[in-house]
């Protein structure tokens, strides 16, 4: 399956979630983000892009990446596996040190409204130290593929995401 794989806040392209694609044979584009150079419409005009140019058939976002695949998956109608996502950006993004403009992050979390709760799959560390609104992405979502991982952290590699995304597959 081609997945577009979306890294966090000052994460790296070859996270966790992208190492898991690949270990599962999945055919993951994974592009290196920037977000501190870069408008949140800027971001996701390249993420959208690139989407198109990958042929993505799913979407797979981490923190930050979950916050933007969430909305792709509004705009695409792709289905999306979130880690430990941050649906509220405009709220986490200033206690990390961002210093951008927040409210265009503010209207993009508007689309969420909008969102298949059916297309989306959630993975979250109950011990997550830098997101601590999970509570809200459950009751946005309501669905029963909303795990969570205990003693799992913010990073990716606390999570056992070889076999959620292994799980996923048989849900689609």
């Amino acid at each position: 399956m081609k997945i577009l794989n979306i890294h966090g806040y000052k994460g790296s392209a070859k996270n966790s979630a992208y190492e898991a694609l690949t270990a599962l044979g999945h055919e993951a584009a994974s592009p290196e983000l920037d977000y501190d150079m870069l408008l949140p419409d800027e971001t996701l005009e390249i993420l959208l892009r690139e989407a198109g140019e990958c042929g993505a058939e799913m979407l797979v976002g981490s923190s930050l990446g979950g916050f933007y695949a969430a909305v792709m998956s509004v705009r695409l109608g792709l289905p999306a596996v979130l880690v430990n996502p941050c649906l509220m950006p405009f709220l986490h993004l200033p206690r990390l040190g961002y210093v951008g403009e927040i409210r265009p992050f503010i209207k993009l979390f508007g689309e969420l409204a909008d969102i298949d709760s059916e297309k989306i799959s959630v993975i979250v560390g109950d011990s997550d130290e830098v997101i601590d609104t999970h509570d809200m992405t459950r009751n946005l979502l309501k669905n029963s593929r909303f795990e969570v991982v205990p003693n799992g952290r913010h990073s990716g590699s606390t999570l056992p995401l070889e076999s959620f995304l292994r799980r996923f597959w048989t849900r689609l």
